[in-house]
Parts: C-alpha cells; sequence; structure tokens
C-alpha cells in the first residue's frame, strides 16, 4: 500500500462558522471535497463508518463523489444515504446509530455555492474544529488503503418517524412549498398523510430553483404560499429553505409568522403538557421570553447560530431550541437537531389541537414594534472592532448589556442589537420597543453610539 503525503491549502473564505461554504469552482473545488474526506477520516479512523449525503444543488453529486474517494482512501467505511434535506442526514445518524455524518448542501444560498454541514460525535462539527482542519491540510500524511462503500434508504424510516404520535382530529387545508430544495420528495410523501385540502408548491428537486430562491427568511420567497392561502382560504402555508433544516410559516389571513412566534407558538402548546426549558437566540423578541416564563417555563439565550444553539440546547437539558432564522429544534419526543419538516408537522400540530385559528393563536401574542434584522456591509477585518469600541462606550455610561453574540442593549422602553455576523463581513442590527415612539428611541440609540466611533455606519442603517 502506498505512503502518501498531501499538502493543500483550503480557500480562506470557505471555513465559515457553522460549516465550509464557498462559490463552485471559484472558491471551492471538488479537490476541496476529497481532502476534506481524507482529513476528517483520519480523525475519525480506519474502519469507522461515515454517513454522507447531499442535496439537489447541480454540484452536489460531483462533490459528494470526490468527498467519498476521500474517506475511502483512507479506510473509512461509506453509508451513502443519497439526495435528500440535511435533517434526513441527522436522523441517519440516530437510526443507525453512526455517530458522524456529513451532507453536501449549499443551504439557503445561491444556487452557485455549496458546501459541506458536518457531525462529529452526534455533534456539530465547526468554529474551531474547522480551523484546525483546514491547518492540518497544508501538511499531512496517509497509507493509502481500502474500505467498504454501502447505499443506504431510510426515507421511509424518517417519513414514519416524522408523523409518530400525530393522530389527526379536523381536516388541515394547507400550502407545502419546497422552494425546488432537497426536502421536495420529503415533503410530497409528508403532505400526503394529512387530510383535508393540500396544495404542492414545487416540490421537484431542482438545483437551478427556477421558482423562487429557497430560502423562507425572505418575504418574496413566501408569496405564492401567501397567494394560495388566501385564493383558497387554507388554514397554513409551510415553506422549507433549499436544505430543509429551517422552516417559514405563513398564518390563514396570509401573514408571515416570525421565527421567534413559531418558536413561541410550539413552546405553548408544549407547556400545556408539562414544565419545559427553551433556548432562544439573541435575536429573538423580549415577548417571547417574558411569554414563557409567565406560562412557568425556563428560558435560556443562547448565541446565534444553528450550531450554538444545538449545543445549548444538550449543554443545558432543554426541551425545544429556536432562532429567528427559523431553525428549530426538539429534544422532548425527538433527537435535538433542526428538522423543518419534524416542526412542520408540530406547527399542524398546534393548529390540529386547538379550536381556535393559526392567525387567532398568533394575534394572542403581545404586539411590539421592531424592526427586521439589518445587515450593513462591514469588512471581517473591523467587525468585531466595531463591537469592542462601542462595548467600551456603553461600559463606561452603565449601560445594561447582554453580551453572549455581541451587545443586546435593554433599557425601559426595548432593546437593540449589535452583533458581528459569523457568516458574512457585516454588522448585524436589530431594535424593538413595546411603542412606536419606543421604536424611534432605540434606533436613535444605536445611532448614537455607532456615531461615537470612526465608522459612518448611521446612513446605511436607517436611510
Amino acid at each position: 500500500m502506498s505512503r502518501k503525503k498531501i499538502t493543500h491549502f483550503f480557500d480562506e473564505t470557505i471555513i465559515r462558522e457553522y460549516d465550509i461554504r464557498g462559490i463552485y469552482e471559484k472558491t471551492l473545488f471538488d479537490l476541496d471535497a476529497k481532502i476534506l474526506g481524507n482529513l476528517f477520516g483520519l480523525k475519525l479512523g480506519k474502519g469507522e463508518s461515515i454517513n454522507i449525503a447531499y442535496d439537489g444543488r447541480i454540484s452536489s453529486n460531483n462533490l459528494k463523489e470526490n468527498l467519498i474517494k476521500g474517506f475511502l482512501e483512507v479506510g473509512v467505511n461509506v453509508n451513502e444515504i443519497g439526495l435528500g434535506p440535511t435533517p434526513m442526514l441527522y436522523y441517519s445518524c440516530v437510526a443507525m446509530n453512526v455517530s458522524s455524518g456529513i451532507i453536501v448542501t449549499g443551504s439557503h444560498n445561491p444556487k452557485n455555492h455549496n458546501g459541506f454541514k458536518v457531525v462529529y460525535n452526534n455533534l456539530p462539527f465547526f468554529a474551531d474544529d474547522l480551523q484546525k482542519l483546514k491547518e492540518e491540510a497544508k501538511g499531512f500524511v496517509f497509507t493509502k488503503t481500502n474500505a467498504i462503500r454501502k447505499n443506504i434508504d431510510v426515507k421511509k424510516r424518517y417519513l414514519s418517524r416524522l408523523l409518530k404520535s400525530f393522530i389527526q382530529k379536523k381536516d388541515l387545508n394547507i400550502v407545502w412549498d419546497a422552494g425546488n430544495g432537497s426536502a421536495g420528495e420529503i415533503m410530497k410523501n409528508l403532505s400526503d398523510s394529512f387530510k383535508g385540502k393540500k396544495i404542492i408548491l414545487f416540490e421537484k428537486i431542482d438545483g437551478n430553483f427556477p421558482n423562487h430562491h429557497p430560502d423562507p427568511s425572505d418575504p418574496k420567497n413566501l408569496e405564492d404560499c401567501q397567494k394560495y392561502i388566501l385564493k383558497h382560504k387554507l388554514d397554513v402555508g409551510l415553506a422549507f429553505d433549499g436544505d430543509g433544516d429551517r422552516l417559514g410559516v405563513v398564518d390563514d389571513k396570509g401573514r408571515i409568522i416570525p421565527g421567534d412566534k413559531i418558536l413561541l407558538l410550539l413552546a405553548k402548546q408544549m407547556l400545556k403538557k408539562k414544565k419545559i426549558k427553551v433556548i432562544a437566540d439573541v435575536k429573538c423578541s423580549q415577548v417571547l421570553f417574558d411569554q414563557i416564563k409567565n406560562l412557568g417555563g425556563e428560558i435560556i439565550m443562547s448565541q446565534t447560530g444553528h450550531s450554538h444553539v444545538k449545543n445549548n440546547l444538550k449543554k443545558f437539558n432543554a426541551h425545544l431550541a429556536g432562532e429567528m432564522s427559523g431553525h428549530i429544534f426538539f429534544a422532548e419526543g425527538y433527537y435535538g437537531f433542526d428538522d423543518a419538516l419534524y416542526a412542520a408537522v408540530k406547527i399542524l400540530e398546534v393548529i390540529n389541537e386547538n379550536e381556535k385559528k393559526l392567525s387567532e393563536l398568533v394575534d394572542e401574542i403581545p404586539n411590539v414594534f421592531n424592526t427586521p434584522e439589518i445587515r450593513i456591509e462591514c469588512d471581517d477585518k473591523f467587525k468585531f472592532e466595531v463591537i469592542k469600541k462601542v462595548s467600551k462606550n456603553l461600559e463606561k455610561e452603565n449601560k445594561k448589556i447582554i453580551n453572549i453574540d455581541g451587545l443586546r442593549v435593554l433599557n425601559k422602553d426595548g432593546w437593540w442589537l449589535l452583533r458581528a455576523s459569523n457568516t458574512q463581513p457585516a454588522l448585524v442590527v436589530r431594535c424593538e420597543s413595546s411603542t412606536k415612539d419606543g421604536l424611534k428611541n432605540q434606533k436613535k440609540n444605536i445611532t448614537e453610539q455607532l456615531n461615537k466611533i470612526d465608522y459612518n455606519f448611521s446612513q446605511k442603517i436607517f436611510g
């Protein structure tokens, strides 16, 4: 058997905080996939096994084949799970008692982008772990060997697990939208399990995304759901991102439900049966935190990012977790990973178990005034320095600050948030208040803080 010495340099831009992402054949190449298979395979060890899946992007099959080749070269056996959503890969690891897996996916990013989401020892593999892998690629040695490649179909088992314990009590009238992403086939099969009107949109997996981009956090991508709900008087619209781990929800009035309100609706349903512990990211509304406490639950604020939230779910032994972006995690009765298809079933359970319409349940949530998530371009070299400078000024003024992820600054009529994006060269801003005037004050507060430092961001934030 031949011994190989490898020197490889990943493009500096592709190793992100939560995963590996880049532009195919510009910053991300087939060789990167093979080297990832080599390095991660060496970490697992000869004779170990890994589960591999891929999404429907044009480049995914090539990247998947090279990834598998990398694992086989270093003696790691590969279970190929096939084309499907990210949570199906996660489920396969649980169902097959395999502790590690990788899916080739570009998630909700542009169609010429792609990447990898990695699980190691049943936990997300991200941040410093990925940085170490990048350094190891610059010089490593292995003895070329052979391993076994098998195809494993878990789709029927996964679908059955999604529906476990759901007992339908009334007709549910639903529009389903996969956005031509990798959840399409499973979504279509899932929809067949519910009685009532159904409209299926863009279930065909197509990496060109010919209808709309598969990102339910962007309101324009939910316009089809809204149109069909109002036209056919449906109960709910359910939309999925490109790899099926983020959920968008539209109520029966055609209104988009923000991620924190989705989390609150699910938590309130669970709190009817038992006290629960919930994890929510730093961008979520104060209403979420206050309501769960008032209902007898416990809630913990987390850094933003699906990997951080998932780790905190396990760390604090919580039952439920979520973030503004639409990642929802169930540990109560499920496995703790983010699964938009399972979250969709649980939203249907909320409608199924209540006499009120979904819109009426939404309207019971106290109304507040807030901004959307605002992103300001800021070079990666400077964005964390901006946070440090603003933090120092706030400390001098004795402001009440939550600094688990950037700066969440609380005052008598609301809060504002300033954080550095972990995935883009940008700062993220969000403000909230119980009144319109209070929201103006929050905007004024953050503008004043940014004007105290040497970066003229205020015009970019609020015009």
